[in-house]
């Protein structure tokens, strides 16, 4: 971890004041906002974080990586402008594990590639906090995530100070179905009837499928053992072999949905919603034995250029009218508090949601998603990787 004696934030900053003593003393004109500060191969990134500093205010580059499809067409313009900040975005986040492998080697030397922020699945913020390769937030450059974040969302076991991490969206996993194609579908135990054999698909991620098919056993995910996730695993490759599993996919089960191919499979709740805005035959449904929840979150990694840069983006986005507009499009569940109301004025529809605005009674037996020990991962990770490579 980045400790609060060395980080090179306040390091930078009082190297800046000293920069601005030197200029006056030598009649120097201060320089103006620099062009390089963001760029995925780095280069300039310093210089940046030093007129942030000495300007007192966020100026420069920003690189973002975020996954793909997951903000609005208009907020990363509004926040160039609002803030003076150019910013690079790229959608480059597919998998956790994948973008874990592609960034491990640069972490490890104290470099991000380029990127002031990253967002990833609440899972591996753990798992790189662990590492020590996330940075500590300045509070002081985040006045609208302390005040706006959901009460729900603020004390995560991973980091129940929220000093490394702001959630970027949150959601459900479940049940989507083809409403006319498969309408008994309610409970994850009916993806293994033999009546929609060759017409189920499941997630290729071990943390959203695994667990729910942990509550058709009647097991609590939050408190299960490795035997217990083995159990489970089992109970999948066994639906595979037998080809009652079609696939196990990413986001494009949406595409087999739409065709038919799959009437039921296990997806996300944000996906349901755009999906059922094309096709009216596309459910989302909460499964009788509850979903799984969890959250993605935005990440300052060591050695990223211009982190003020980006917890200005941060702050941006939490304070509501800006989350409004992000929400209005990606339709997962907002961690930002007052966007239901701002959306009663603009998206009445969006606002009155239950996947989008869920009421606690409705997740009352969802459950957070689990995360296994690293001992424990490495063997599930192996076990589950055999079912889908089977």
């Amino acid at each position: 971890m980045v400790s609060n004696e060395k980080d090179p934030r306040r390091i930078t900053a009082v190297l800046a004041v000293l920069v601005a003593v030197v200029a006056l003393a030598f009649g120097l004109a201060a320089c103006g906002g620099g062009d390089d500060g963001g760029g995925i191969e780095g280069g300039g990134g310093d210089t940046a974080a030093e007129e942030v500093k000495l300007e007192g205010k966020p100026s420069g580059d920003v690189t973002i990586s975020n996954w793909p499809l997951y903000i609005d067409e208009e907020t990363v313009a509004d926040f160039e402008k609002a803030a003076g900040v150019k910013v690079k975005y790229i959608e480059d986040v597919n998998a956790n594990e994948e973008f874990f492998a592609k960034m491990r080697p640069l972490l490890e030397q104290g470099e991000s590639g380029g990127r002031s922020l990253f967002v990833v699945t609440d899972w591996m913020v753990a798992k790189m906090k662990e590492l020590g390769y996330l940075q500590k937030f300045d509070k002081s450059g985040l006045p609208n995530f302390e005040k706006n974040l959901v009460d729900n969302l603020r004390e995560p076991s991973y980091d129940p100070n929220r000093e490394y991490s702001a959630p970027w969206q949150s959601g459900m996993t479940g049940i989507i179905v083809r409403k006319d194609l498969a309408p008994d579908v309610k409970s994850i135990c009916d993806l293994f009837d033999p009546q929609y054999k060759g017409k189920v698909e499941m997630l290729n991620e071990l943390r959203d499928t695994v667990p729910l098919v942990m509550k058709c056993l009647g097991i609590d995910p939050e408190g299960a053992d490795e035997a217990d996730w083995i159990k489970a695993i089992d109970k999948i490759k066994a639906a595979a072999d037998s080809g009652q599993i079609r696939r196990f996919t990413g986001n494009d089960y949406a595409a087999d949905l739409t065709s038919g191919n799959a009437v039921a499979v296990i997806g996300w709740s944000g996906d349901a919603v755009q999906l059922q805005a094309d096709n009216p035959d596309i459910e989302w449904r909460m499964p009788t034995e509850g979903c799984i929840l969890w959250s993605d979150n935005m990440v300052i990694p060591v050695g990223a250029p211009n982190p003020t840069a980006a917890e200005a983006w941060i702050d941006y986005v939490y304070e509501p009218k800006n989350q409004a507009q992000i929400e209005a499009y990606v339709n997962y569940v907002s961690p930002v508090k007052d966007v239901k109301e701002v959306l009663l004025k603009e998206e009445p529809e969006v606002a009155k949601n239950q996947l989008i605005f869920p009421s606690s009674s409705f997740t009352a037996k969802c459950s957070i998603q689990p995360s296994p020990s690293s001992e424990e991962e490495q063997n599930l990770n192996r076990a589950f990787n055999a079912v889908l490579n089977g």
